[in-house]
């Protein structure tokens, strides 16, 4: 919004009126935005929640300060929803059809979440929306997401040509293709042929190879938007984890955005150019700043829990915010917190159902999932674990630090990735 008034007040001469034509500038007006607007309205957010009694109901699973979190407002993703949307509606060009994306994607999952955190706090069932509710509207959004990035004339690519020595067979350069296209091609790490075209797995299709290309791209954008989302909620279950991890993965994200909308970057990485793009690292500036600030009050001890209207937010506008920008094939290194934290569930609970049917009692890999929770249990708690260290409890604050620091080594990384080939 303020991007077409500035952009008017510049034609008319006001001197500095020009800066807003600049992503770095308004990308930073957006994070100051953010961090400002979740800071100021999350007190009141906070104190609103309270006089509601929207509290956090606990259950007593032998976890280390665990029942002090009693009644600790919840549904605190509404300060993160409110602190992205915002400062990105004011900053960027609303005509972007990937800033577009970007806003249905925190509005509908943000419903979602609100959704199942009323049905547990209102409405007073503690199993909230049921799981298959949950699946139906990530399911819907990876479907629109993946139907908008293929069909859209908008969505375009300009693709990195690699120049080759005829001698040396070596790379000398590489060339941002002039002309604009459509394709369903994507980054892939670790190998010098970068990119990977999802046409590709269609090849059995024969003449109906375009149709099946699509089926295939939106199956795999449902499946990336509804693991790393319930990834996300999985890693919400300490005092900052969920949101500091968020932030990390927004930084790298936005680092990323920012070089694929950069021909001369893009070149120098050997990556795709995408046209637009630039509107995204804006968000991601927004996205940073609103975690940011929501941490003000989520960090330990935490005064308000962001439930799932934040959690599930996050994680879906990480997975296709990633998708966007063709670096959908990076999330398993990006996200790493949260793919391990969903693995270790998986793990959990296929070992004691085959425990179960082979020995008649169910037997565990950790002490508690999701991961977190494993080293919050003492080890001599009398659980039947395959994994007992540590003995002793590590306090939550640890527990968190550590996560973000492995999470900033993932994010690192992620980007070093893309000159590792």
């Amino acid at each position: 919004m303020f991007y077409y008034l500035f952009n008017w007040l510049h034609e008319l001469g006001v001197p500095g009126a020009g800066m807003f034509k600049y992503v770095s500038f308004r990308s930073g007006l957006a994070l100051i935005l953010s961090l400002f607007i979740s800071t100021a309205i999350g007190r009141r957010i906070i104190d609103k929640l309270q006089r509601l009694q929207i509290g956090e109901t606990i259950r007593d699973l032998g976890l280390e300060g665990q029942m002090q979190k009693k009644g600790t407002p919840t549904m605190g993703g509404i300060i993160i929803i409110i602190a992205i949307l915002v400062p990105a509606l004011l900053c960027a060009k609303l005509n972007n059809i990937y800033l577009i994306l970007m806003v249905v994607t925190t509005l509908w999952l943000g419903g979602i979440g609100f959704a199942d955190d009323y049905i547990k706090v209102f409405l007073k069932n503690k199993e909230g929306l049921h799981g298959r509710f949950k699946i139906i509207g990530q399911m819907g959004l990876g479907l629109i997401v993946g139907l908008v990035l293929f069909f859209s004339p908008n969505v375009v690519i300009r693709e990195n040509r690699e120049i080759l020595n005829k001698e040396s067979h070596t790379v000398e350069a590489v060339r941002i293709h002039p002309e604009e296209t459509k394709s369903t091609k994507t980054t892939i790490p670790f190998v010098k042929n970068n990119n990977f075209d999802y046409a590709l797995l269609a090849q059995w299709a024969g003449p109906y190879k375009e149709e099946a290309t699509w089926v295939i791209f939106v199956l795999i954008t449902i499946f990336i938007v509804a693991a790393v989302s319930n990834g996300a909620n999985l890693t919400d279950g300490l005092d900052g984890l969920a949101a500091g991890s968020s932030a990390i993965i927004g930084i790298a994200l936005g680092i990323l955005a920012y070089m694929s909308a950069h021909a001369e970057f893009a070149s120098f990485l050997n990556i795709m150019f995408i046209p637009g793009a630039e509107e995204l690292v804006v968000f991601a500036a927004a996205f940073f700043g609103a975690t940011m600030g929501f941490l003000w009050y989520n960090a330990y001890p935490a005064q308000v829990f962001m439930g799932d209207t934040g959690s599930l937010t996050l994680g879906g506008i990480i997975a296709v915010f990633a998708i966007i920008i063709r670096k959908e094939l990076l999330i398993p290194i990006l996200c790493g917190v949260f793919l391990t934290e969903s693995i270790s569930v998986i793990l959990q609970v296929a070992y004691f159902k085959y425990t179960k049917h082979k020995y008649g009692k169910g037997r565990r890999i950790f002490k508690m999932t999701p991961l977190h929770h494993h080293f919050q249990k003492p080890g001599n708690a009398g659980i039947d674990a395959l994994l007992q260290k540590p003995i002793n409890p590590v306090p939550e604050s640890k527990i968190v630090v550590r996560f973000w620091l492995v999470g900033i080594i993932l994010a690192v990384i992620t980007i070093v990735t893309l000159k590792m080939r």
